[in-house]
């Protein structure tokens, strides 16, 4: 399986995970400090800033848009419970 690494620059702490990882099982495991509620994208606390590699994670879903837009997200926001893990990238709460 195809592997990716994940930064979470709030704790400065870099993870290799497999491809299609959620961002919130990451962050939860490690301890980053992304915070979460519902963990099915309706609620909107988990978001996130995409500092570096926004391409590689999966593209947002209608609701996880919906959620965003509620929200007044900026452009590289997204869900951690919503966004896979593709490629590298690096995130921070939002």
């Amino acid at each position: 399986m195809a592997k990716a690494s994940i930064k979470f620059e709030d704790i400065d702490q870099t993870v290799s995970v497999p491809a299609g990882t959620r961002v919130i099982e990451v962050s939860e495991k490690i301890g980053a400090g992304i915070i979460y509620g519902c963990r099915e994208g309706d609620c909107g606390t988990c978001m996130m800033e995409v500092t570096e590699g926004w391409n590689n994670l999966t593209t947002p879903s209608v609701l996880e848009e919906k959620v965003l837009k509620e929200n007044m997200a900026a452009r590289h926001n997204r869900l951690a419970c919503q966004a896979q893990i593709l490629g590298d990238c690096k995130v921070k709460p939002a």
